[in-house]
């Protein structure tokens, strides 16, 4: 039995060329296997970052992706439902240097196939279309009033003022396709600008910073610069992370916010994937974070009923007396970073609802 503890010391001596390529490598050959959508997800995740903050990878770097990119044709033919992942990570393989062409012809033959003509949700749809377009094809021409819907629905502002996680996922892919992912002006109202500051309180409040950090990339493609508390916050989360490594580990783990969170760092100029990597099963974790005080401001103006108020100013002693001093300080925090702290709580109290349903 050994009493070794193996450190994350980070390394001076590997690259950041090394720390990419064995990032790469560990999500395409070891932690998950080809046929799994898991697999696809988070390998379609990775290469979307890396190509949309203009990283260049060599051929050695993409060489674990090479298997993938000889039979995408077949996994697309018998597994046409996931056919957004596979032409998404055959387009990024292609567009970060790997040789090959055949991201034209795949998108072509969604195209016939009419592929994105079977997705139910707008945002599916934007996605498909946005993909498609990578390669000059023109999907769901019929359409023309999807942009329309997708402004519509970011432009409801009251909807991000209340906490729901999916809204606010939502909200930050329809800019991530609306902006190409940074490379044009998503065109933005005012309005919508106000629906990503309410959902970046929101997820500030719950310590979310998974949400939070797209919500700051989605700002930051929409021409604006997010609250220094939100991305400095951020940037100490993102060196909180630890990376384990060997056939133990779990790829039920945090990844994602991993992911986004240095997706982050790279947009907003700082240093991004700077934990050391290795060439094997590796896992990531989140620090623990401080008790976020979200819920426990819901249960408060809950509890109030009728005598709740949409006035920050009338509630604040009755919030801030139900929180810890750490749910405090987060809340402080939260107000310092948005000006438009007072119109989202106005939102979040729901005092239009007061009263209850009517049947």
């Amino acid at each position: 039995m050994s009493n070794v503890i193996r450190l994350n010391v980070p390394s001076q001596r590997q690259s950041k060329r090394d720390r990419r390529a064995a990032l790469i490598a560990s999500f395409a050959q070891h932690r998950r296997f080809g046929d799994d959508v898991f697999w696809l997800k988070e390998n379609a995740e990775l290469l979307n970052i890396l190509e949309c903050t203009g990283q260049t990878l060599d051929e050695d770097a993409l060489a674990p992706h090479q298997g993938f990119y000889a039979q995408v044709e077949k996994r697309m033919g018998f597994f046409p439902q996931y056919y957004r992942f596979l032409l998404s990570i055959c387009l990024d393989l292609e567009d970060l240097g790997l040789t090959g062409t055949k991201g034209e012809a795949l998108a072509a033959w969604i195209d016939r196939q009419g592929l994105a003509e079977a997705e139910l949700s707008d945002l599916q749809r934007a996605e498909a279309r946005r993909l498609l377009a990578r390669r000059g094809v023109t999907a769901l021409e019929w359409d023309t009033s999807l942009t329309d819907r997708l402004h519509r629905f970011v432009n409801r502002s009251e909807t991000f003022a209340m906490p729901n996680k999916k809204a606010a996922y939502e909200l930050t892919h329809i800019v991530f396709y609306l902006s190409e992912y940074g490379r044009r002006d998503p065109q933005l109202d005012q309005a919508a600008v106000t629906s990503l500051e309410y959902a970046g309180i929101l997820a500030y409040l719950d310590q979310n910073a998974d949400l939070l950090a797209e919500i700051c990339v989605a700002l930051r493609y929409a021409g604006k610069t997010p609250s220094q508390i939100w991305e400095d916050w951020l940037e100490r989360e993102t060196h909180r992370f630890t990376v384990s490594t060997g056939p133990q580990v779990s790829p039920q783990d945090d990844y994602h916010d991993y992911f986004v969170c240095n997706w982050l760092m790279s947009v907003s100029d700082r240093d991004s994937f700077t934990k050391p990597a290795e060439f094997d099963k590796m896992s990531f974790a989140r620090a623990a974070p401080y008790a976020a005080p979200l819920r426990d401001m819901s249960e408060t103006m809950f509890k109030l009923e009728d005598q709740r108020s949409d006035d920050w100013q009338v509630m604040r002693p009755h919030v801030e007396n139900a929180l810890s001093e750490i749910g405090h300080d987060i809340l402080t925090e939260a107000q310092m970073s948005s000006d438009k702290f007072e119109s989202f709580f106005a939102g979040f109290a729901r005092t239009s609802m007061q009263g209850g349903v009517l049947l």
